[in-house]
């Protein structure tokens, strides 16, 4: 129903988009005869060609699952405090990304780090392409800048690992039996009030097949943990699977890579000079202020026009 309801959609697109252009085609004679109405003509003009731009690019989303929610994993790598707080800066990011294109957001588990930012958290994303266009983000993400955590203002460099997975639908692509299950409970760490720290509220899954641990402690109710701990372990499952296929292992989890040094996808420098750069694309821009609350829409896109460049040869 999804995949009808999406090709629908599309139709009625491309239907109203050749009513317009047979529109355009009608009004040229006249517009010769009449300088006001030919500006109006002219804007037309330039909003159907900015459809088909995004049409093009929509091309890209040619992957079974590109039209559905996203999950992400955002973790510190290589860096200690640095690049814990470089993996909160992240997350920030993303969540101000999806609020920008009106997507519903849910941290879904966070780990606090020591002293500031996380060392990971994984985050639901729900709206239509959310993963076809945050597979663009998949990679090790490397940050330069004069450290706040230093005494002498050294200029560090920090590296975070963003891991992102197509949402799962439990009954067709991740059915979780209750024997492939092992549950544990324990006591919540950490900042989180007396009740989460005094009752056995956090749960650990064991996914006895895959080996797989999911564990959650973001919420009071131990209810709540297991079900959103479940709904990681069915995302990393469709994952896994989709790994299995060589044809889609580049395309939907990309190799896995150690979050340091020689496998970033992209570089944010934020000092001597601002820039901020994607390796795979060349697409750079220095406005490292704005792509760092959430503009994030030109490195995107020049990921997806890649994507069409390597189908097209």
């Amino acid at each position: 129903m999804r995949r009808l309801a999406e090709q629908k959609r599309v139709v009625a697109r491309w239907w109203g988009l050749g009513k317009r252009v047979a529109d355009i085609a009608v009004s040229l004679p006249l517009a010769e005869e009449d300088p006001s109405f030919a500006r109006e003509v002219e804007s037309e003009i330039e909003a159907v060609a900015s459809l088909l731009d995004k049409i093009e690019l929509e091309s890209a989303f040619r992957d079974q699952y590109d039209t559905r929610g996203a999950m992400l994993d955002i973790s510190a790598g290589a860096g200690g405090t640095e690049s814990q707080d470089w993996a909160e800066m992240l997350l920030r990011m993303y969540l101000r990304w999806a609020e920008r294109r009106g997507y519903r957001t849910e941290v879904l588990a966070s780990s606090p780090g020591e002293v500031a930012g996380i060392k990971s958290a994984t985050v639901s994303i729900e709206g239509d392409y959310a993963f076809g266009y945050l597979k663009a983000e998949h990679g090790v993400h490397r940050l330069v800048r004069l450290s706040p955590f230093d005494a002498d203002h050294a200029r560090h460099t920090s590296f975070a690992l963003v891991e992102v997975m197509p949402e799962a639908e439990a009954s067709v692509d991740a059915a979780v039996t209750a024997e492939d299950l092992k549950v544990d409970v324990f006591r919540s760490s950490g900042p989180g009030g007396q009740h989460m720290q005094k009752t056995s509220s956090a749960v650990r899954l064991t996914h006895l097949p895959t080996g797989l641990v999911v564990t959650c402690q973001s919420e009071r109710s131990q209810y709540q943990n297991k079900e959103i701990a479940l709904k990681i372990l069915q995302a990393r499952l469709l994952k896994l699977e989709l790994a299995r296929k060589a044809e889609e292992r580049d395309k939907l989890k990309g190799k896995h890579v150690a979050a340091g040094w020689g496998n970033q996808i992209r570089s944010y420098v934020l000092h001597p000079y601002k820039m901020v750069k994607d390796h795979r694309t060349g697409y750079q821009t220095g406005d490292t202020e704005a792509v760092l609350d959430g503009e994030l829409d030109g490195f995107i896109t020049a990921y997806l026009r890649s994507l069409l460049g390597k189908k097209s040869d």
